[in-house]
């Protein structure tokens, strides 16, 4: 359960569209290359064991906390990281992404894939415990990839622009897709229910690549096992996100998903998104990070304007449309926090 402290939080008041003192304030990926002082504790250090290393991982969970002052961290961690704790041989290859050595395209495939013990990722719950002691106030947020985005890393190997290889599964045999997709749920359920047992103050549920289908293959193919995950946390309290890319199109069905908060991408405005998905439901977004690599007057009316466009929604957590590219210079996302905060004061 969140402590009283989160409860109070502007980002857990936002998540569940109460009043907030100010427009809470994170970046996606804002652990991670934009930061010198990240890219200098990583040196020489792999991505998965960089992330087995608890010590390590609640200094670069800090890192943007202590230099931008933004109104959450979010736990330094990879999508993978449960698929390799449940036997799966995955790297995390730099500038490729996730690589997988042998990809599931068969039932018997699926078989390989075992059920998460929460033993197995027992790193994960220390380096929460060892990083909310260090945040006091300032909640975590703890993550988890969708079965949608991790299926498609596991049936093409690697990073796809077509997801060619996914969707051939995906109709050609369904009933293998769904199996693999409901051990994928399970096993996203267990590792972000260790994480807030560890802590946490709210889940994000990362559906990347969703953006791939339209909405009745989503509502098909993958809109159950999302559910299955996040109603799987209803009962845990924490506000639980729901994020994926290039999603315009699905965001009614993600709203109807179970989360609390639907992320958006930066094609959609937020006012037009929350017609989509719903005036019950926050949003989280959704500046275009290219913004930030463009003169300070123009990042600043864009900032203006991602806020006045969630005014639409019951609560609004201020965010990119994705993740924090590597080029950006730090200094703009500090001002950008700033900024936000000097904008939505009440």
């Amino acid at each position: 359960m969140t402590t009283t402290t989160h409860t109070d939080s502007a980002l857990v008041r936002a998540a569940r569209g109460q009043d907030a003192p100010h427009t809470p304030v994170w970046f996606m990926r804002q652990a991670g290359r934009s930061l010198p002082e990240y890219r200098e504790l990583r040196a020489g250090i792999g991505m998965l064991e960089t992330i087995r290393r608890p010590d390590l991982v609640t200094e670069i969970t800090l890192q943007p906390v202590r230099r931008h002052g933004v109104d959450a961290a979010i736990l330094f961690s990879d999508i993978v990281v449960p698929v390799a704790a449940a036997g799966v041989g995955v790297d995390i290859v730099a500038g490729t992404g996730p690589v997988v050595d042998e990809p599931i395209r068969a039932p018997q495939d699926v078989a390989r894939l075992r059920r998460l013990d929460p033993v197995d990722v027992s790193y994960v719950d220390e380096a929460v415990r060892l990083s909310t002691a260090e945040l006091g106030d300032t909640p975590l947020i703890g993550f988890a990839g969708a079965p949608f985005t991790l299926a498609s890393y596991l049936v093409e190997g690697g990073p796809s622009r077509t997801h060619a290889k996914t969707k051939a599964l995906m109709y050609g045999d369904p009933d293998t897709w769904h199996a693999l997709c409901a051990r994928l749920a399970e096993n996203a359920l267990t590792f972000l229910r260790v994480q807030v047992d560890a802590g946490v103050a709210a889940v994000q549920l990362f559906d990347s690549w969703v953006g791939a289908l339209s909405e009745a293959d989503y509502r098909r193919f993958v809109l159950p096992h999302s559910s299955a995950v996040l109603a799987g946390l209803a009962e845990t309290g924490v506000p639980r996100i729901h994020f994926g890319v290039g999603t315009g199109e699905l965001l009614g069905a993600m709203g109807e998903a179970g989360a609390d908060v639907v992320g958006v991408d930066w094609r959609t405005p937020l006012d037009v998104a929350t017609r989509r998905i719903g005036p019950d439901k926050a949003v989280q977004g959704n500046l275009d990070p290219c913004t930030l690599l463009a003169p300070w007057e123009v990042v600043e009316a864009e900032v203006r304007r991602v806020l006045d466009q969630g005014r639409a929604a019951p609560g609004h957590i201020f965010n990119l449309g994705h993740g924090v590219l590597p080029e950006i210079d730090p200094t703009v996302l500090t001002r950008v926090t700033a900024l936000v905060h000097e904008l939505s004061a009440k």
